[in-house]
């Protein structure tokens, strides 16, 4: 295990991200000045593709995170039964789901119902498919729908607050399926499918269109919906960095796009996979 795992080990990870998401949310002009200039030196950040290009006109650091683009800027894929990327970010592995396990790095995989937290939901989708997007901290921080669903129901499964970075990946076993997230359940005409919205270190909070700001606690919370949604319609947001995970049954009969491997960059709207169904 390295260095950096065994401190996230030992760092009260909670309490770090509650202090942090504070300091976010914060409207103080100093603070929130301090940090979104220091943030956007640090990472070389512009606000050219972005509706509000003044830095002035963020409210807080939280409010600046998730800035929302121009119109336009993100086209989304037309392509018929096409499965389109769900968020700015990095392809941290895709594949198939294989005896019931995700891919979660070269020689650690974890159980989708597990993932999931819920094994019946689990079971839909063994032999399906899966897509996980890593956000760095310079990505669009909004997630968006990569199919035409309608979200049914949404899981808050309490958990660690690891690093999601691919050293993270490489030594944290069943790493996504122990930090804290966000499942969406959908109803699509390939039946069930989900979107996971995962959770790390010195992630502020977790919010979906249904549900708003996730509050978090010591136990999971459902909550049920019947919210129709269309291919590239926001479905929610991380108050700082992340990963999306994408999770389709067999029935979708999925082909991932040749080319998508890890750390390859891709953005919200493109072409992943096509479903033929």
């Amino acid at each position: 295990m390295s260095l950096f795992t065994t401190l996230q080990n030992i760092v009260p990870q909670q309490a770090l991200s509650e202090f942090a998401g504070k300091l976010a949310s914060s409207e103080n002009p100093i603070v929130k000045r301090f940090f979104i200039h220091g943030f956007s030196t640090v990472y070389g950040i512009k606000l050219d593709e972005y509706q509000r290009d003044n830095w002035n006109d963020y409210k807080s650091f939280n409010d600046f995170f998730t800035r929302e683009l121009k119109d336009g800027v993100r086209q989304i894929s037309d392509k018929e039964s096409g499965i389109i990327c769900p968020a700015d970010g990095k392809v941290s592995q895709i594949g198939q789901i294989k005896q019931n396990q995700i891919l979660q790095a070269k020689g650690k995989s974890y159980e989708v119902g597990q993932l999931l937290a819920d094994h019946e939901l689990g079971k839909t989708m063994l032999d399906g498919s899966f897509a996980t997007i890593y956000l760095a901290p310079t990505n669009y921080h909004r997630v968006h729908m990569p199919f035409d669903g309608t979200l049914v129901e949404t899981i808050y499964v309490p958990g660690k607050l690891f690093s999601v970075n691919n050293e993270t990946a490489e030594n944290v076993p069943d790493l996504f399926a122990r930090n804290e997230r966000c499942v969406c359940v959908f109803d699509t005409v390939f039946g069930k499918a989900c979107v996971v919205l995962v959770g790390a270190m010195i992630v502020a909070g977790i919010e979906t269109v249904a549900t708003g700001k996730l509050q978090r606690s010591d136990v999971i919370q459902r909550q049920t919906h019947n919210m129709p949604l269309k291919k590239g319609d926001e479905l929610g947001r991380f108050y700082l960095g992340s990963t999306a995970i994408v999770v389709l049954p067999k029935e979708a009969g999925t082909t991932w796009q040749g080319g998508l491997e890890n750390g390859t960059v891709v953005k919200m709207g493109q072409l992943l996979g096509i479903s033929y169904r």
